[in-house]
C-alpha cells in the first residue's frame, strides 16, 4: 500500500503559477499511489494568489478519475458573489471508503497573533494490508500554543477512536444512522504539521499512552534511525524557514511499524513550498 501526502499550496508552485496539472503530473512520475493525502485545497478563493476563483477539489477529481475524494473544509466564509470560499484537506482513495470524520481543531482566540482553523479529515479505508485510518492535517504555523492544543486534540480522537474500534464487537448493528461501522485502532497520520524534527511538538505528538492505545512513529525515524530527517521545505527558497526543514511527516501505529518498507520525500519539485513524501507498507502480519 502506497500513500502520499503533500501540502500543494493551492497549486501555487515556485515559479507563483497555480497549476493543477503539474499537482497530478508530479504525483503520477513518482509513483502509483493508493491514497493522495493533500493539504490545502481551496475552493472559489479568489484573494490567493495565482486563483482563479475555481474548484480545486472538483479539478483535481477530474485529474483523479480513478479516486474518491474526501474534502474537510477548515475555513468556509461568504465570499462577494455570494457563494462560499473554501480551504481544507483532501484524501483521494483508490481503495474502498468506509466511515468518514471531519474534526474542526482547537482555535482559541490570539488577539496578536495571526490563525486560521485547522481541520483533521479522518476515513476508514480497506487496502492490501487491511482496513486502516486515514488521517491528514495542517497544524497553525503562527503559534506553537495553538499547536500544542491541536495536538492534544489529535491525540485525543486518536484514543477516542480506538475506545469506539470495539463497539462492532459490544453492540448488534442497528439500522439507520445508528449502525455501528468498522473502526480500526491502527492509523497513519500524515499532513504538514508547521513544526521541525526537534521541535517539542514533535516529542509530544509521538508520546506514548498511558492507557494501551497504539502510539504514533515517525516513519522516517523508523527507517532511518539516528539520521536527520531529510528536509520537506527550504529546499528552494521562501520566506517562512531560515533554513530547510523538515515539516511534513507521516506518522504510522505499532501495529504497522514492521510493514513499513519504504519512506521517500521528492527534494526536485518546484510545484508547491513543500515537497512530497510517501510511504511504501507491506503485506504480512502486524505485531
Amino acid at each position: 500500500m502506497k500513500l502520499l501526502s503533500w501540502n500543494i499550496q493551492w497549486g501555487r508552485g515556485m515559479d507563483e503559477n497555480v497549476d493543477l496539472k503539474r499537482i497530478v503530473q508530479t504525483i503520477r512520475q513518482l509513483d502509483d499511489f493508493d491514497i493522495i493525502c493533500l493539504q490545502e485545497v481551496a475552493v472559489s478563493f479568489p484573494d490567493l494568489p495565482g486563483s482563479h476563483n475555481e474548484d480545486q477539489v472538483a479539478m483535481l477529481s477530474a485529474l483523479l478519475p480513478d479516486y474518491k475524494a474526501i474534502y474537510g473544509i477548515g475555513t468556509d466564509v461568504p465570499n462577494i458573489q455570494g457563494g462560499r470560499n473554501q480551504f481544507g484537506n483532501v484524501i483521494f482513495s483508490r481503495c474502498p471508503v468506509g466511515q468518514v470524520w471531519r474534526h474542526l481543531l482547537p482555535w482559541q482566540a490570539e488577539l496578536s497573533t495571526p490563525s486560521m482553523q485547522r481541520v483533521l479529515v479522518e476515513a476508514v479505508i480497506t487496502t492490501d494490508i487491511g482496513s486502516l485510518r486515514i488521517l491528514t492535517t495542517h497544524l497553525e504555523y503562527y503559534s506553537q500554543r495553538q499547536r500544542e492544543m491541536q495536538i492534544d486534540a489529535i491525540r485525543y480522537l486518536h484514543q477516542e477512536a480506538c475506545m469506539m474500534s470495539q463497539r462492532k464487537l459490544l453492540h448488534e448493528e442497528q439500522g439507520g444512522t445508528f449502525e455501528v461501522f468498522p473502526r480500526p485502532k491502527e492509523a497513519i497520520l500524515c499532513g504538514d504539521f508547521n513544526f521541525s524534527a526537534t521541535a517539542p511538538e514533535h516529542a509530544q505528538i509521538l508520546a506514548p499512552f498511558s492507557d494501551g492505545t497504539p502510539g504514533f512513529h515517525d516513519a522516517w525515524s523508523v527507517l532511518n534511525p539516528w539520521v536527520t530527517h531529510a528536509p520537506t521545505v527550504g529546499i528552494h527558497p521562501v520566506d517562512f524557514v531560515d533554513q530547510p526543514e523538515c515539516f511534513d511527516f507521516v506518522l504510522i501505529t505499532d501495529g504497522l511499524v514492521k510493514r513499513l518498507k519504504k519512506h521517500g520525500i521528492n527534494a526536485e519539485t518546484t510545484a508547491s513550498d513543500h515537497q512530497p513524501v510517501w510511504v511504501e507498507l507491506s503485506q504480512g502480519n502486524a505485531d
